[in-house]
């Protein structure tokens, strides 16, 4: 289908890789939790417009560049670094009555996910590694290859984005009569984004 080799097999690594916890789905979970489904829809679409990008600059070669350059990668990478962690920081220290660290308007969220997403290098490695094992050399279609595959990943990421933003709305409708829940949960995401910021930092 279009120079993808094994179609279904791509499918499913990309189900897999959408549901392994990190600072996506932590960004949709939290921004559900403060705007509602908007929020959530809205992050989603952040998630899938930085995701493209870093995408296409894997297919332009930049991963190739990066590697040359271990300089500008690790600038980047501790600058994601830094980001998450900063935002993690601003969750532990929220106290109750102070201004949510996410903005309750849907097109924050949209550039708060976006940023977490593009904020991260190791994901253009990863694309530029991962799409040679689903790309049949004799059957490759040149961009129209790496576009089907482009479209297949923004597919499943808006109806994975979905599906997360609906549950968690259902869920937070039922937490909000327990304020106590709700102050814990943002500890804990807070705890979550320092780590993932401390992970990325430590990263080779």
């Amino acid at each position: 289908m279009f120079g993808i080799a094994d179609y279904g097999a791509f499918v499913a690594a990309i189900v897999i890789f959408l549901a392994i916890p990190g600072p996506g789905n932590l960004a949709l979970i939290t921004s559900t939790g403060k705007g509602g489904v908007r929020g959530g829809l809205a992050a989603t679409l952040g998630i899938i417009a930085g995701d493209q990008v870093l995408l296409w600059l894997a297919v332009a070669g930049v991963a190739a560049l990066l590697a040359a350059y271990p300089a500008a990668f690790h600038a980047v990478q501790w600058l994601g670094a830094g980001y998450l962690a900063w935002m993690g920081w601003r969750m532990l220290a929220a106290k109750p009555g102070d201004a949510p660290v996410l903005n309750i308007r849907p097109r924050h969220y949209f550039r708060q996910a976006a940023l977490i997403t593009l904020l991260n290098p190791k994901a253009i490695v990863f694309y530029m590694a991962f799409f040679p094992l689903f790309v049949d050399p004799a059957r490759h279609q040149g961009a129209l290859t790496f576009a089907a595959m482009a479209a297949t990943i923004a597919a499943l990421t808006f109806l994975y984005g979905l599906a997360a933003v609906l549950l968690t709305h259902f869920l937070a409708a039922r937490l909000r009569a327990r304020p106590w829940i709700t102050r814990a949960l943002n500890r804990v995401a807070g705890v979550c984004l320092i780590g993932f910021g401390v992970r990325l930092a430590l990263s080779k």
